[in-house]
């Protein structure tokens, strides 16, 4: 935590005052205690009334995604993320190790600063709020400008049920408007951690602001579907991945790569399910609307491919209301003069056909050499054992295999995945750490080192094999 320097006027100091006072008693707190923050912050958000108000306010203020995910996104990932957190130890000893002598207690960290997206204005900082408090810690969120009034509702909520259990109000807090690149600069000095998930804008600013700072990496997903693939059930993935929330996630697919014998099988598939390949002179027009200056329009994130299409003035296509938009693009149109080999945060999926595995495992080298390395690769295949291969050579932090990666990279109930909505992407996305962010990156750990018979090896045991082989100099 860091020692009472900073100055003591403004709002924003203010606000962190009354954290670290707060903060302070949390300090005390029982593990018993600390779940019933986590209990009443998780239900903040869950019950369905709360939810549903949440998720419709996320829409109309940002006009990003669509009500009926953000319920279920809003609804699952808190509660796998209380799952995860059920009879997890974060108070007091959380681990002996009698054989080294170890013991593992666990401390908070302080004060959170929790800068999170538009994308997500409630799930997300809901998940940091959860986590946080889990480790006995303060939080103050600080929500894009669009992602205000959500996240304010938000904490609402949770000081309501805060109330009814007797805990303090300012453990919880939320940056107060306006909400500017000052103010969320400010807030991230004067706090004890920053975890940021959003814009690689937001993310360069938490690693330079003077505090620890976790901060995760761009995506630009790209799935694989070899020659093996059920065809019919990877297209059912793609899409449900593809179309949730309007492709809002970072975990959408941005890219499919597909082998040649199965392109034509898995385009039918993709389009009984709603997708529409555009010509190439649809997908030049498309280009120019959705990059107008260069830089990705504000107009096309987050909005339906119908609605797209409409504002492309692809008219007839639709009427046709399609799911996703398709554009073809060959094996060397990836770069900044190819955007849509890049992270496009919306139903526009890019495809690229290659020969064989072996070239996909080249394509997405090439994807990932200029955007989305660290993050994750999808495959659908029924040889699992090329998943091993992907993690062995592709820069990424996780391989999903067969399921619908939107939904499976963050967690789900049917894998074994932390429930997360901010994925460290490693050294490859410039980041520190390459799992799914959970509450173990929201506490200190102090180890307590016990004497242990000693254990000292001899030269032989450290150089035996190899002097065997190359000598003794």
């Amino acid at each position: 935590m860091k020692p009472d320097s900073a100055p003591t006027m403004g709002p924003i100091v203010d606000l962190v005052n009354r954290a670290r006072a707060v903060q302070a008693i949390a300090n005390d707190f029982t593990q018993e205690r600390v779940d019933e923050l986590v209990c009443a912050a998780g239900w903040a958000i869950l019950e369905p009334t709360r939810n549903q108000e949440l998720a419709r306010l996320a829409v109309a203020q940002t006009g990003v995604g669509n009500e009926a995910d953000k319920v279920r996104k809003n609804h699952r990932k808190t509660l796998g993320l209380l799952r995860d957190l059920k009879g997890a130890k974060s108070v007091g000893v959380i681990a002996r190790h009698d054989d080294t002598g170890l013991i593992e207690i666990a401390r908070p960290v302080g004060v959170v600063c929790a800068v999170t997206p538009s994308t997500n204005p409630g799930a997300t900082p809901a998940n940091k709020i959860i986590n946080a408090l889990k480790g006995r810690n303060a939080v103050i969120v600080a929500p894009s400008p669009k992602g205000w009034g959500t996240a304010q509702r938000l904490i609402e909520h949770i000081h309501a049920e805060f109330d009814r259990i007797g805990a303090p109000r300012d453990l919880v807090q939320v940056l107060p408007l306006p909400i500017n690149k000052q103010a969320t600069a400010e807030l991230m000095a004067l706090c004890d951690l920053v975890v940021a998930t959003g814009s690689q804008a937001n993310v360069h600013a938490a690693h330079t602001s003077g505090t620890p700072a976790f901060g995760v990496g761009a995506g630009n997903v790209a799935g694989i579907v070899d020659e093996t693939a059920n065809l019919a059930q990877a297209a059912d993935r793609i899409v449900r991945s593809k179309t949730f929330d309007n492709a809002t996630s970072c975990s959408s697919e941005n890219s499919l790569v597909v082998v040649q014998p199965v392109r034509q099988g898995l385009l039918s598939e993709l389009k009984s399910r709603g997708a529409h390949l555009l010509s190439a002179e649809q997908a030049a027009h498309l280009q120019r609307v959705m990059w107008p200056n260069g830089k990705l329009s504000a107009d096309v994130i987050g909005k339906s491919a119908q609605v797209i299409a409409e504002l492309a003035g692809f008219e007839a296509l639709a009427r046709l209301s399609p799911k996703i938009l398709l554009v073809d693009q060959g094996p060397q149109d990836v770069g900044a003069a190819f955007p849509y080999s890049g992270e496009k945060l919306s139903p526009v999926l890019t495809l690229y056909t290659v020969d064989d595995f072996e070239g996909a495992v080249g394509m997405v080298e090439r994807i990932y050499a200029w955007q989305g390395a660290g993050h994750s690769v999808g495959l659908h295949t029924q040889r699992h054992e090329r998943a091993q291969v992907l993690g062995e050579r592709l820069p990424v932090s996780r391989v999903i295999v067969e399921q619908a990666h939107c939904s499976a990279t963050g967690g789900s109930f049917d894998n074994g995945l932390p429930f997360s909505l901010s994925m460290g992407c490693g050294t490859w996305g410039g980041n520190n750490f390459s799992d799914n962010m959970n509450y173990r990156h929201y506490i200190n750990i102090t180890r307590v080192s016990l004497p242990i018979p000693e254990r000292i090896p001899s030269e032989d045991d450290i150089f035996g094999t190899y002097f065997k082989k190359y000598g003794v100099a």
